[in-house]
């Protein structure tokens, strides 16, 4: 049996939550989920873009689709008794770095507030499930060093969005010593890990403030891309590795078939992240996109006096790698190329989201199938 037959075995007709479904990476692991065959819910604001992908894929007709706030725990606590997922993937954030500058209570509220009450309402709930928390690489205390955080390694945050993240992470130890002890699963059935992603790009991402749509803006206008950050070097991953990988964790520990023992071992913290390769500076991407397009240009607006952003961040996959098997399937240019593509698909010529979005799903099956997952 392949990974995914092992994966459509464990999600075809679970009941699943996702918080934070409208977003981007919501909205791509709901499709694929779906694809699964998977019984989905989703708990999230409004989609935070417009466009946005969630509404390009029509995914509310396909799904039980709740709009609340992740902070008001009686609204989030009441649908997850209803819902009473076999599995929650928590994806519920406000998401970039540079709001949280403008935003800085409702980042902490958001990432943090929110992450406990998702972390409360299943305490309260009573009921074996499986819970993955999404954070991300910025979570660390980061040194800027060359080699790649691990796991273990210390929680922290120049900017108030990466400490909201570091301090979830905290928070999300802290419940699985204090409730849902791996060593005592027998009891109380809660199976908690968390999970922590480079930088992801691909089709469908319109946000403000972010490398790719704003690269799609200025290619569709005719216009110079403005790139503030040209030396920065970011983990480049697409979409779909994470989520394959969140997906994996989740279907091992929900594997009734494997020892609960067994399954205690994978309720901790994983990093994925793309090979060292796919380590580039933001003027790479911007190149390689423009390439792609077949025309556009791009412009330095550095700004010495804008608010701080890492110049570099690297993460450790080697745990996920021994633990799970997972390591990235596209290269730093298969990245670019199938992002590019979508958003020319879409965009330019007028394609069906869903059937370019899917078709990339399969394209990305294909490649796990042919290196024997």
């Amino acid at each position: 049996m392949t990974v995914l037959d092992e994966l459509r075995a464990q999600y075809a007709g679970t009941r699943v939550l996702v918080t934070g479904h409208t977003g981007f990476k919501g909205a791509w692991l709901v499709t694929w989920l779906l694809n699964l065959g998977a019984r989905v819910s989703g708990y999230a604001l409004e989609p935070p873009t417009d466009p946005s992908l969630f509404d390009q894929l029509g995914l509310s007709s396909e799904m039980t689709d709740q709009r609340g706030d992740i902070r008001e725990f009686k609204t989030f606590n009441a649908f997850l008794e209803e819902a009473n997922p076999e599995i929650v993937f928590h994806l519920a954030a406000q998401s970039l770095v540079r709001d949280s500058y403008e935003r800085p209570l409702e980042t902490v509220e958001a990432n943090t507030l929110g992450t406990a009450h998702v972390l409360d309402a299943v305490r309260q709930l009573g009921r074996p499930t499986v819970v993955i928390v999404v954070t991300s690489d910025k979570c660390y205390a980061n040194r800027e060093w060359l080699y790649g955080y691990r796991e273990d390694d210390p929680m922290g945050g120049y900017d108030v969005y990466s400490a909201s993240k570091g301090a979830a992470e905290l928070l999300v130890d802290s419940w699985r010593m204090s409730f849902f002890h791996p060593d005592r699963l027998s009891e109380h059935g809660v199976r908690l890990a968390s999970v922590r992603a480079g930088n992801v790009i691909g089709g469908g991402d319109w946000a403000k403030d972010r490398i790719v749509p704003d690269c799609v803006r200025a290619l569709a206008a005719g216009h110079s891309i403005p790139v503030r950050n040209p030396s920065a070097v970011r983990p480049w991953q697409h979409v779909l590795e994470p989520l394959y990988g969140y997906m994996k964790l989740g279907a091992i520990l929900l594997d009734s078939a494997r020892p609960l023992p067994e399954r205690s071992k994978y309720c901790s913290p994983f990093n994925f992240g793309p090979l060292l390769a796919s380590h580039q500076p933001v003027r790479s991407l911007v190149d390689r996109l423009i390439e792609r397009w077949g025309a556009g240009s791009w412009e330095d607006l550095s700004d010495p006096s804008a608010v701080h952003e890492a110049q570099l961040l690297q993460l450790s996959i080697e745990k996920t790698f021994h633990m799970l098997d997972w390591h990235p399937c596209w290269d730093f240019s298969e990245t670019v190329r199938q992002t590019a593509d979508w958003y020319r698909a879409v965009t330019g010529e007028g394609a069906s989201a869903m059937e370019v979005t899917m078709g990339q799903i399969s394209a990305y099956e294909d490649g796990l199938s042919s290196r024997g997952h």
